[in-house]
């Protein structure tokens, strides 16, 4: 269910469960946190995405019921997504639901679909949102539009996710993995101690 197309410089990870609206599952986590843990040495780029219409609906419904909402999976997830040293981009299929946000959050690039929405409905599901996806979303959108989605429930459409700086780019269906391939074009031509130097400039408090 996650896909791993492993190039020399480039590697995509896809969440394949289209049919479940690629809700995850904690062994579909485990093997994303492991896939992105991996190409930290391995590789200068990531890009994640998700076949089909939706990027990811967020936990497994069933698995959220069994404790996946608040398990501690989602953290290495996002933060091994942080802490890799290259450039790490979202090229999001489609909508982007609960927990999954916080992959994107993570990542430093967020491309979408025009029919992209975006959505985490902790407070009307009664969870939490998982600790390092408040800040990161207050860094991009500043804190009162993250209340608007955290605590007022509200659905961003593409456009307005652009406006907020939720996502980066807008992109047609057809070329979203070609333009994310095309955002890392530079970074993959470097070498990885020169893209690292300057993505912790970029990253690290002065």
């Amino acid at each position: 269910m996650i896909e791993v197309t492993k190039g020399d410089a480039i590697w995509v990870i896809k969440i394949n469960r289209p049919e479940k609206a690629n809700s995850l599952t904690r062994r579909m986590l485990k093997d994303l946190a492991l896939a992105v843990e991996s190409a930290a040495g391995e590789v200068q780029a990531i890009i994640l995405t998700g076949e089909g219409t939706v990027f990811s609906a967020g936990a497994d419904l069933e698995a959220a019921k069994a404790g996946l909402a608040v398990d501690p999976i989602w953290e290495r997830l996002s933060r091994a997504i942080a802490d890799f040293p290259g450039l790490s981009i979202a090229a999001l299929n489609g909508t982007l639901a609960g927990g999954a946000m916080g992959m994107a959050l993570a990542c430093d690039l967020r491309i979408c679909v025009p029919t992209a929405k975006f959505f985490y409905p902790v407070m009307k599901l009664g969870f939490l949102p998982q600790p390092s996806d408040p800040p990161r979303l207050v860094a991009l959108v500043g804190p009162a539009r993250a209340k608007m989605i955290l605590m007022a429930g509200q659905k961003v459409e593409a456009n307005e996710a652009l406006q907020w700086g939720l996502v980066d780019r807008i992109v047609d269906g057809d070329d979203l993995l070609d333009t994310a391939k095309e955002l890392a074009s530079d970074v993959i031509s470097a070498s990885p101690e020169h893209a690292s130097a300057i993505k912790t400039m970029l990253t690290s408090p002065s």
